[in-house]
């Protein structure tokens, strides 16, 4: 349970934690020790793996990342986890600070140490295959580690029932991640969305560039994605439905002539926490649905 207010005590020494998937176990992990106090969580993901791992810490404050579950969104933000400031971070008097490994600038956890401020980072590759050891890891510092344990497990088992599910019809897709006037902007390759697409068995239709990038009209039908999937926020900003299927190009795709779209919550999907195995999974029922296929991916075991 996450409790917002406790006692504040000041700021404790510094423990600088590197995690590695094909690392040795996390150092300098003393769970009661670590378990008290007032905490400072950076990371969306992270935050989402102390919800689910149920731990009983003081956070206190998040950044602008984190966006779930409600009662951490509700907390203060102490800015963007990749341009922090010193001074806002002090600002809410956290013993420790629990954050994702690319949390920064360099620049400011140094100055936090110097300090004295407690730190735990946590560099999990932005991969499917961490996500269990990022539970893990999270686990440990929170005096966790059976429960976490345990998720992990669970969560390992659903990824596996998702690569041995049956292969799909050749299906080409576009992930819109967010928009900018009449121009979508697509993921490409090297993207979490990237990666989702291939593990629910879809085929990028965007995978020959890099990273996000707009695509236009003439780039849209050359391509001819079967399948839209588009997250919440993207579609809102957008103006919904319609005005996705307006923009230039899209009536010339299969996805935009028969209206083929799937609508995700991107948080869930995208960053690799917990919650991405059975998003993973509900995407692979979504585009089953669209594809009329007998349904093969189960939430449940």
């Amino acid at each position: 349970m996450i409790q917002p207010h406790l006692k504040p005590r000041w700021l404790l020494g510094i423990i600088l934690l590197g995690w590695l998937l094909a690392g040795a176990p996390l150092a300098h992990a003393d769970e009661h020790r670590h378990a008290d106090g007032r905490w400072l969580v950076l990371g969306g993901d992270i935050a989402e793996t102390l919800a689910a791992l149920d731990a009983d810490i003081n956070v206190v404050a998040r950044d602008d990342t984190v966006l779930y579950p409600p009662e951490m969104a509700a907390l203060p933000s102490v800015g963007y986890l990749r341009q922090l400031s010193a001074e806002s971070v002090l600002s809410v008097r956290p013993d420790h600070v629990l954050a994702a490994g690319h949390a920064g600038p360099k620049e400011v956890l140094e100055q936090l140490e110097a300090v004295g401020l407690e730190v735990a980072l946590i560099n999990a590759p932005p991969s499917l295959d961490a996500i269990a050891e990022k539970v893990r890891a999270v686990g440990q510092l929170s005096n966790r580690r059976q429960t976490a344990d345990a998720l992990a497990t669970t969560l390992n088992e659903k990824l596996d029932r998702l690569a041995n599910l049956p292969a799909l019809p050749p299906t080409r897709a576009m992930f819109i991640m967010q928009h900018s006037g009449l121009t979508p902007r697509a993921a490409g390759s090297d993207t979490a969305a990237h990666t989702a697409q291939e593990a629910v068995g879809l085929e990028n239709a965007f995978a020959e560039m890099q990273g996000y990038h707009s695509v236009g009209a003439e780039a849209l039908a050359r391509e001819a994605p079967d399948i839209v999937i588009v997250s919440e926020r993207g579609l809102a900003a957008m103006g919904g439905e319609d005005a996705l299927w307006q923009l230039p190009g899209m009536a010339l795709t299969p996805a935009g002539r028969e209206r083929q779209l799937i609508v995700i919550d991107d948080q869930a999907l995208l960053g690799f926490g917990p919650r991405t195995p059975d998003q993973l999974l509900s995407l692979r029922q979504d585009v089953e649905a669209l594809l009329g296929i007998t349904a093969t991916a189960q939430l449940s075991p």
